[in-house]
C-alpha cells in the first residue's frame, strides 16, 4: 500500500533542486536538443504520415472519468500480479531495441532502472548489449525477453532459449514486424540503426546466428540480421512450436483484433500486449487503446491483457487500467529520459509517471488497480463504459 498523506507530490518536483522535464512535450523538446537528427528522428517517428502515431494519443482523448467523492483514498494499492509474481506498480518497460542510440549505457541503464523501481523489464531482440550481458547487470530484475522472429527460425529457438538460461521469466513475441514499416523520417534522415551496428548485441552472441554467416565481417553481421528480420511467413504453427519448445509464459504482442485474442487462447498463448508498435508499422492503423475494450471482452479474464503504445502521462495508465488492462508498458518516455540522464533520467520519467498515477487513482476515487474499473469513463460519443 502507498500512503497518499505522505507528502504532497507535486510540491516534491516544485522544490526540486535541478528541474527536469515533467510532461511528455518536454521531454522531446530537451531531447531533440541534444541528441542528433538521425537518432532522434529514428526514436520520435511513426510509419508513413504518423496517422497511426497520431490515433494513439487521440484516443485516449476520448475519454473523460467522471470521479466519485467522500471515500477514504489515504491509502493506494498500485499493486499487479502477473504470473504468479506481484508487482508494486502497474508498469512495464516496454521493448525498445538499440538503446545505445540514446546513451552508451542503453539497456544496461534502464534494466538498472528497472531494478531500482522494481518494474518488470523487457529486453527487445534488437539490443545493443546482449541478454546475458542484461542479465548479469541485474540479477534481481524481473525480465522479460521480446522475440522478432528469424527467417532461420533456429535463431529465434536459440534466442528464447538463451533467455531462459539467463533468468528470463517470459518471452514476447511480436507479431507484427515480418517486415519493417514505411518509415519516411529514416529515409529523410538517411538513418538506418541495424546498418549502423547498434542491434549487434543478442546477434553476435548467438552460435546459431553467428554461425550463419559467411565470415566474421562488421558487412556480414549487417547483411545477416537485414535478412532476418524479413519474415513475412511467421504464423500460428510457429506459435506453437515457440511454445512447445520453452518452458516460459508466451506472450503476444501487436495483438489489436479480438478474433486473434481468441485464437491466442487456443493455442495456448499466456497472454497479449494490446499494441501498434507505437505507430512505427502499420500507418492508419486504430489507436491501441481504442481496441483494448474489445480485447478485454474477448478475453474474459483468462490470460493477461497488457496496453502498449501511446503511454505518456500516468492518467493514460488509469484510462488503459479503468478499460480493463492488468498493466501498462512505457516506452518513448523512458527512452527519452535515458537520453537525458541515462539510469538517473529513466528513473526520473517513471518515477513522474508513477507519481501522477497515483495522485489521480485517489482524485479519481479508486484505492486500488482493480478498483479503477469500477470508475466511470465517457467517450466522446456518449458512450458510457460503466
Amino acid at each position: 500500500m502507498t500512503k497518499t498523506t505522505d507528502g504532497d507530490l507535486l510540491l516534491k518536483n516544485i522544490n526540486a533542486q535541478a528541474p527536469f522535464p515533467i510532461c511528455f512535450a518536454d521531454l522531446e523538446k530537451a531531447v531533440a536538443e541534444k541528441i542528433e537528427a538521425g537518432p532522434f528522428g529514428y526514436i520520435r517517428s511513426g510509419a508513413g504520415g504518423e496517422q497511426t502515431l497520431r490515433n494513439n494519443r487521440a484516443a485516449f482523448e476520448k475519454y473523460s472519468i467522471i470521479p466519485r467523492f467522500l471515500h477514504d483514498v489515504s491509502s493506494i494499492d498500485t499493486s499487479i500480479e502477473l504470473f504468479g509474481k506481484v508487482h508494486p506498480t502497474p508498469f512495464l518497460f516496454a521493448p525498445v531495441g538499440m538503446n545505445r542510440m540514446a546513451h552508451d549505457k542503453g539497456e544496461l541503464a534502464v534494466a538498472r532502472a528497472a531494478d531500482q523501481l522494481k518494474i518488470p523489464y523487457i529486453q527487445s531482440t534488437v539490443s545493443s548489449y546482449a541478454l546475458e550481458d542484461v542479465a548479469q547487470t541485474a540479477p534481481t530484475a524481473t525480465k522479460w525477453f521480446q522475440l522478432y522472429w528469424s527467417t532461420n527460425e533456429e535463431i529465434a529457438y536459440s534466442m528464447a532459449a538463451r533467455a531462459e538460461a539467463a533468468g528470463f521469466e517470459a518471452i514476447v513475441l511480436t507479431v507484427d514486424t515480418v517486415m519493417l514499416g514505411w518509415r519516411e523520417e529514416d529515409v529523410r534522415n538517411q538513418f538506418s540503426p541495424l546498418k549502423l551496428g547498434y542491434a549487434r548485441g543478442n546477434y553476435m552472441n548467438d552460435p546459431v546466428f553467428t554461425a550463419s554467416l559467411p565470415d566474421d565481417s562488421f558487412e556480414s553481421y549487417v547483411q545477416g540480421v537485414l535478412q532476418n528480420v524479413f519474415h513475412p511467413t511467421l504464423n500460428w504453427d510457429n506459435v506453437r512450436e515457440l511454445k512447445r519448445r520453452s518452458n516460459l509464459p508466451i506472450l503476444l504482442k501487436g495483438i489489436l483484433h479480438p478474433e486473434d485474442a481468441k485464437l491466442a487462447i487456443e493455442n495456448g498463448i499466456d497472454g497479449i500486449i494490446v499494441s501498434n508498435h507505437g505507430g512505427r508499422q502499420l500507418d492508419g492503423v486504430i489507436g491501441s487503446l481504442d481496441a483494448l475494450p474489445d480485447i478485454v471482452k474477448a478475453v474474459k479474464g483468462r490470460i493477461p491483457v497488457i496496453l502498449d503504445s501511446g503511454v505518456y502521462r500516468g492518467m493514460d495508465a488509469l484510462k488503459a487500467l479503468a478499460l480493463g488492462a492488468d498493466a501498462v508498458a512505457i516506452g518513448r518516455p523512458f527512452v527519452y529520459g535515458l537520453a537525458l540522464e541515462g539510469q538517473q533520467g529513466v528513473e526520473k520519467v517513471m518515477t513522474n509517471l508513477y507519481d501522477e498515477l497515483k495522485v489521480s487513482i485517489a482524485l479519481a476515487g479508486a484505492i486500488s488497480v482493480k478498483g479503477l474499473r469500477d470508475i466511470t469513463l465517457v467517450k466522446k460519443d456518449g458512450v458510457d463504459f460503466r
